[in-house]
Parts: structure tokens; C-alpha cells; sequence
């Protein structure tokens, strides 16, 4: 459990999407940067290829980004791994086959003060759903599958989500156009807070401690850069 909850919670606020974050120019650059960086994990199983942006590619376009974001979020400090060369990462490129599942992106380290958390589309065809529900334990992937709970990935496996809300059953309505890709049983006591249309261009901020996951609406695969976010 992080130790600074009651920090954590004063910067917490409702998800935000920024319309036109990035001009036309600037979305083919990140995307130009993109084919560029070297791959860092290519797992076959969950259809994802991850890149991490290394602070050594295009600083000018990093010096861009950090200044837009800091307009909008604040002061922050960037917490995200470490590329496999231990360079440090303005965050992770994703390209998805698959939609990603429920989960929650926290970190291990119960001594940081997590902040926000963003989400810029670099497909057209994309959805993501977050949940007013919130965590404050370690990076974790929620499932009550139990191939997934003994995966192993960067996340840990649980179901202990099912004994933290009410056990309220998941709106079907809102499943079957969006999350079917799931359990049902695995939504239990979740409530949809945001429905995140991809656009390009638009940048979605949103709490580290909000749980969140795709939408099964994909067209072939979808591609997106998130970032991670501490105070200091």
C-alpha cells in the first residue's frame, strides 16, 4: 500500500481530455519516433509490441512535450522503467492487437507521491474506459481468469478488486457495446467513469490510481504513448 495516501489523494481529480494537444505536425513526428525506436518487449501471448521512449531520442521533441503537458498537468516529475540500456523514459509506445485488460498502473515503489497519468492517441480507432474506482496498491492486472492470474508480466495478478467495491453487478449495457472482452464477474462493484474516443491529436490525463482498461472495439491494432507522473 502507498505510504502517502492522503498526498496522493489532495492532487487526485476527475479525467481529463485535452482536444488538440498536438498539431498534425507534432502527431508525425511521435509517430515518425515510433518506427524508429528500438522494440522492448514483443509478447506474442497479449498481441503487444512496447517501445519505451529513451530520454537519448529527439530531445527537441521531448523538451515539446514535457513544456505542453506541464501546461496542462502542472509540475511533475516523470516516473517510468528504465529502458532495457538503463537509459531513463518519457514513457511507452504500445501497439495492441488485442485490447488490453482491467488493470491499474501505481508502480512498486509505496514511497512515491503517483500522480497523473496520460494517454496520447497515435491510431484513429481506439477506446478507453476508466473507472471511478481506485487503487492504491502496487501496479496490478485484476482477473479472476486463472491462466492470467499465473502469467507473468511487469504487473501483479489479482482478484482482490472483487472485495474492495460493493459487488454491485457490472451495467450489461455498457459491456456488451464496450467490454465484452471481459468477465462480467470480473467488473463487479466497477463504475465507468470515462469512455475515451481516440482521436488524433487528443490527449487523455487521468489519475495513476484510477483502474482502466481498452474497449474490444479495435480495427487490426491501435497504437498509443502513455506517460507516468510523481510529485516531488
Amino acid at each position: 500500500m502507498h505510504k502517502f495516501i492522503e498526498k496522493i489523494r489532495k492532487f487526485e481529480s476527475k479525467p481529463l481530455i485535452v482536444k488538440n494537444f498536438l498539431n498534425n505536425e507534432d502527431i508525425k513526428l511521435f509517430q515518425k519516433l515510433y518506427e524508429e525506436l528500438p522494440i522492448e518487449i514483443d509478447n506474442k501471448r497479449q498481441q503487444i509490441i512496447k517501445k519505451k521512449w529513451s530520454i537519448e531520442f529527439n530531445k527537441e521533441l521531448q523538451k515539446k512535450y514535457n513544456q505542453k503537458l506541464k501546461e496542462i498537468i502542472g509540475e511533475y516529475e516523470m516516473d517510468n522503467p528504465e529502458t532495457k540500456e538503463d537509459s531513463k523514459s518519457l514513457g511507452l509506445f504500445q501497439e495492441s492487437r488485442m485490447p488490453v485488460t482491467l488493470h491499474v498502473d501505481t508502480g512498486f515503489d509505496f514511497d512515491k507521491i503517483i500522480y497523473k497519468q496520460t494517454l496520447l492517441p497515435l491510431s484513429s480507432t481506439g477506446e478507453t474506459i476508466i473507472f471511478k474506482n481506485r487503487f492504491y496498491g502496487c501496479a496490478t492486472t485484476f482477473s479472476i481468469d486463472p491462466k492470467e492470474l499465473s502469467a507473468k508480466g511487469y504487473n501483479k495478478r489479482s482478484s482482490e478488486h472483487l472485495s474492495l467495491y460493493n459487488g454491485k453487478a457490472f451495467d450489461d449495457e455498457i459491456y456488451n457495446k464496450y467490454l465484452s472482452h471481459e468477465d462480467i464477474d470480473n467488473l463487479k462493484g466497477l463504475e465507468v467513469e470515462l469512455i475515451f474516443k481516440w482521436k488524433l491529436g487528443d490527449l487523455l490525463v487521468f489519475d495513476r490510481t484510477n483502474l482502466h482498461c481498452s474497449s474490444k472495439n479495435i480495427n487490426k491494432k491501435k497504437i498509443g504513448f502513455t506517460s507516468s507522473t510523481q510529485k516531488l
